[in-house]
């Protein structure tokens, strides 16, 4: 792997997204205890897009309007019920009951979900990956492969950052009410603001 490839890889993780607003949330609410879980669900989600994009699916994903719609407009539903529950303090994202912490697997599955329901990143894996590919190699499936795993392993590994510096955070947050409060509203505001960027996306 390049190192111009390394470099792009860790700014198009570093960028906020779903799954970074869902890790920072998750691990504010919950510690690490609860970001672990969001980080692996995120990962995961990303390498089950990278796999539609190898094998294809991705392409078909970009031919199908109805499929692309539906599959588009159930993250955005998924993505405002999101932002309401962090609102209320009731779907995993600062959460005001911690005496009954939620299962890590819950966590993690509702990492995956936000993040399967976006149409857009088996699309992005079409586009960005054979950037890297030199123009007829013959071992163009494997470097595919390759680059596609170490943007997993980068999104793995920065995700993880991320919840460590929540966690790191979340004493000081956890001490104020009006800090809490105020970052609940700004996370269901960034969940909405997600939903409505993704209801506004073409395939």
């Amino acid at each position: 792997m390049s190192p111009e490839f390394l470099l792009t890889a860790f700014i198009v993780c570093l960028m906020p997204g779903i799954g970074v607003v869902y890790t920072l949330s998750t691990t504010l609410g919950g510690g690490l205890r609860a970001g672990i879980p969001a980080v692996i669900g995120c990962t995961a989600a990303t390498a089950v897009h990278l796999a539609f994009a190898l094998l294809g699916l991705a392409a078909i994903l970009h031919t199908s309007a109805i499929l692309f719609q539906a599959l588009k407009w159930a993250g955005v539903a998924y993505l405002l019920w999101m932002a309401w529950g962090t609102l209320k303090g009731t779907q995993g994202a600062l959460t005001v009951e911690e005496s009954t912490p939620e299962p890590a697997h819950r966590i993690a599955i509702r990492g995956v979900l936000l993040n399967i329901l976006n149409p857009k990143l088996p699309l992005f894996f079409l586009a960005f990956l054979p950037q890297f590919v030199p123009a007829g190699s013959p071992h163009a499936t494997r470097l595919l492969v390759t680059l596609g795993l170490g943007f997993v392993a980068m999104t793995l590994v920065v995700f993880m950052v991320y919840a460590l510096l929540a966690g790191t955070m979340r004493a000081r947050v956890l001490a104020s009410e009006r800090a809490m409060a105020w970052l609940r509203r700004a996370f269901a505001a960034s969940f909405a603001l997600l939903g409505l960027k993704l209801a506004a996306e073409r395939a």
